[in-house]
């Protein structure tokens, strides 16, 4: 999924690969997906999309934003696949939408559960998307201890550190996927309740979503998820899907996977309490 690995990644890609190219054709979805959302009517989109050449990129939060003439945009968000295509490779048959670019190459977008695909001049009304642009990211060195603390004591319900940390978008671009890793590195549950966590332990948890968060994005994301070139992320996942059946990285013992809170968790029984 599209997480602050990822979406910093990708951006970056594409600015060195999209910027300066122009959409000659814009060819909507071949596969249906009813929940592939969209700005709009897509079938509005090769009116605002044709001819305009990409001039920038920014990844910020769970979105990626390709910036285009004339105050247009078009917004990726969690759930959304982005592939770059270069001149010499066939472009997917099946697709949500299709760029087709004056190099020869295009850009199609797939989703797969769920994700949004948004075109727009000027403002987009989303307030996910307002909150991720208006919001400080990890990646920032803005975003100090004092800032986490007052986040931290800014809410009143005394959550899991799962629910404090991957709902809400409390931290835009936060998910459960880059969660695993954080929690890990800090020692902590992820059902450990906010209230029980002792200064030493808040700011080891501050500490791991600085460096974890900068680790995943300094190697091309996670390799749970595919770049703009449709190519693995570089940084090895400790706790996931791909490492649920191997030794904990620490000490050795078991891994254990539960769901929790509408996805799933995975923890060390003895390295995290």
């Amino acid at each position: 999924m599209l997480e602050i690995p990822e979406s910093t990644t990708i951006s970056r890609q594409a600015g060195s690969l999209l910027v300066n190219k122009r959409i000659t054709r814009v060819v909507n979805a071949t596969s249906p997906h009813k929940f592939a959302f969209f700005n709009g009517d897509p079938a509005g989109y090769p009116d605002l999309l044709t001819g305009k050449q990409i001039t920038s990129a920014r990844g910020h939060g769970m979105f990626v934003d390709l910036l285009l003439e004339h105050d247009t945009c078009l917004s990726i968000s969690d759930g959304t696949n982005m592939r770059y295509y270069s001149p010499t490779e066939p472009t997917p048959d099946k697709h949500q939408l299709l760029l087709l670019l004056d190099d020869g190459g295009g850009i199609a977008f797939t989703v797969a559960m769920y994700g949004g695909i948004w075109a727009f001049q000027g403002v987009l009304d989303n307030k996910y998307y307002q909150g991720s642009l208006a919001s400080l990211s990890p990646l920032q060195d803005a975003f100090d201890e004092p800032f986490f603390d007052k986040l931290l004591h800014g809410v009143t319900k005394d959550l899991s550190l799962k629910a404090l940390l991957a709902t809400e978008q409390r931290i835009p671009g936060l998910g459960n996927g880059v969660l695993q890793d954080i929690l890990f590195n800090a020692g902590l549950h992820p059902k450990r309740k906010k209230s029980t966590l002792s200064d030493t332990q808040k700011s080891d948890l501050f500490r791991s979503l600085k460096t974890t968060l900068r680790s995943m994005t300094n190697l091309g994301g996670r390799d749970t998820e595919k770049d703009l070139s449709g190519q693995s992320g570089g940084y090895k996942t400790l706790l996931s899907k791909n490492t649920v059946n191997d030794p904990c990285p620490r000490c050795g013992g078991g891994i254990r996977k539960e769901a929790y809170l509408g996805g799933a968790v995975y923890y060390c029984v003895d390295c995290q309490s």
